[in-house]
């Protein structure tokens, strides 16, 4: 049978654990203690200073009168009245030494007092130490001749010194056990919030259930520091819900290609040979076809759910150049007529975007032109300001799926027949919102689609100013559309 811990031991191994348990509040607490404990103690030590300094000051005038009082004593032919803590000593000029009264303690006769006696000028004062105790000595000279000693004893002095030490010991022991009590229990009450935030946060680790509560923010550090935790869990819920929209979306996508693939590829494995040489080859092409949309689909699939240019930095970007560059490559892989137009009313300036990034926004948009504007009919990329638009001649975009076009896979009810995976315009929407850009869709006036987007323009650095750095060409001049 197991013995059980007596109660006393049982409380012992509690409190460490309880202590590590509470590091931040043990740590404040003993600030608090040895700030107290500073102050209690700096304070003790300028209050014993002091009144030290006042009980000196009255031992020398209560001595200086005692010396007084002895002289005007003696003056009257009388013997001054005891005081149980001053003895008196009379010392003619010759020497002699000699009580005011029987009984008195006697009194050690310095080199200093007989000089004063000898001479009668001046007065002497001295610390010594007689059958143990410590006296002050004053001599004065008497009227006529000789000098009077008289020795204060500071016994009594150095008892109640011995007390006031103590005392005050005692008193700032308990100020800074109080202090620490105080201490303890004010910061477990400051602290509750960041306990009850550290509970939430060990449950939301432990059960990965992001929809758990967090306390109550209040105006304080603390409460912007809970709210701070509210906003990233809240960003963390989106993103998940985001990636299981996504995982959900793909596998609807990847569904329909994969399905096409298999058949193909069942039937020829059926077929062995023995299918028609026209039969196959449209099956082949069919394979082709489906594999390389389907390499299309999870490429953009891992761009969309991978950003791979986070690892740019942001920089003054000419979008005036970056459209040239992009209309360029697109005159040379399809042969199509893309043309670049600037607007006059507003010129363009230098945007803050990363370059490839933004070099991947035009080539889907300048893609997505060129798919759906019917052969023979020119691509015109607009750049004015921080705005660049694309516009084809296609069957533009319906009233009300200005926003929905850029979803992920996205289908129109007008482009259902055009291949596609629906999600380059979500890239671009993506990629722009990064770069604290909006995007837009429409359809242009005289028929066809515009789609487009707007960045900030560069705020170069206050000192010199910034370089438009072009990192897409090398500056070249657009020329007008009638040249191209």
């Amino acid at each position: 049978m197991r013995r059980r811990e007596p109660r006393a031991r049982r409380r012992r191994s509690l409190l460490p654990r309880v202590l590590h348990r509470q590091l931040l509040r043990t740590k404040a607490t003993l600030v608090v203690v040895a700030v107290a404990s500073l102050a209690i103690s700096l304070a003790a030590l300028m209050s014993y200073r002091g009144v030290s300094a006042l009980v000196a000051d009255e031992l020398e005038r209560s001595l200086a009168d005692r010396v007084d009082t002895v002289i005007a004593f003696r003056a009257a032919g009388l013997a001054p009245p005891a005081r149980p803590d001053m003895t008196e000593r009379y010392v003619s000029a010759a020497g002699a030494v000699a009580p005011p009264a029987p009984g008195r303690a006697a009194l050690p006769v310095t080199a200093e007092t007989r000089r004063v006696a000898l001479t009668g000028r001046g007065e002497s004062r001295a610390d010594l130490v007689v059958a143990g105790t410590e006296y002050g000595l004053l001599t004065r000279p008497l009227p006529g001749g000789g000098a009077v000693v008289v020795g204060q004893s500071y016994a009594a002095v150095a008892r109640v010194d011995d007390q006031f030490l103590r005392r005050m010991t005692g008193t700032t022991a308990a100020a800074v056990g109080l202090a620490a009590l105080l201490g303890w229990l004010v910061l477990g009450r400051v602290l509750r919030p960041v306990r009850r935030l550290a509970a939430a946060t060990r449950r939301i680790t432990t059960t990965h259930d992001l929809g758990t509560p967090l306390p109550a923010a209040g105006p304080d550090e603390i409460g912007q520091l809970t709210g701070s935790f509210e906003h990233m869990l809240a960003a963390l819920r989106r993103s998940r819900a985001q990636q299981q929209q996504l995982v959900q979306d793909a596998s609807h996508e990847l569904r329909t290609p994969l399905t096409s693939v298999r058949g193909s590829a069942e039937l020829l494995q059926r077929a062995r040979g023995r299918l028609d040489p026209a039969d196959e080859e449209q099956i082949l092409t069919t394979l082709v076809t489906e594999t390389a949309a389907l390499d299309d689909l999870v490429r953009e699939l891992v761009e969309l759910a991978t950003d791979r240019y986070t690892e740019e930095d942001p920089e003054a970007v000419d979008l005036l150049v970056a459209a040239e560059d992009g209309a360029q490559r697109f005159r040379r892989r399809t042969g199509r007529d893309v043309v670049v137009i600037v607007d006059g009313a507003c010129p363009p300036v230098p945007v803050r975007a990363r370059p490839r990034a933004l070099q991947r926004c035009i080539d889907n948009l300048l893609g997505n032109a060129v798919k759906f504007s019917p052969d023979g009919t020119p691509v015109t990329v607009s750049v004015g300001g921080g705005k660049l638009a694309v516009r084809d001649r296609g069957p533009g975009i319906a009233a009300g799926e200005e926003e929905a076009v850029f979803g992920r896979f996205y289908r129109g009810p007008r482009t259902q027949a055009v291949p596609g995976s629906g999600l380059g315009l979500a890239i671009v929407h993506d990629l722009v919102a990064a770069d604290a850009g909006t995007v837009f869709a429409g359809t242009a006036p005289g028929g066809g689609a515009e789609v487009g987007f707007e960045l900030p323009p560069y705020a170069p650095a206050a000192a010199g100013g910034t370089e438009v750095r072009r990192r897409f060409g090398r500056g070249r001049a657009v020329s007008p559309p009638g040249r191209r």
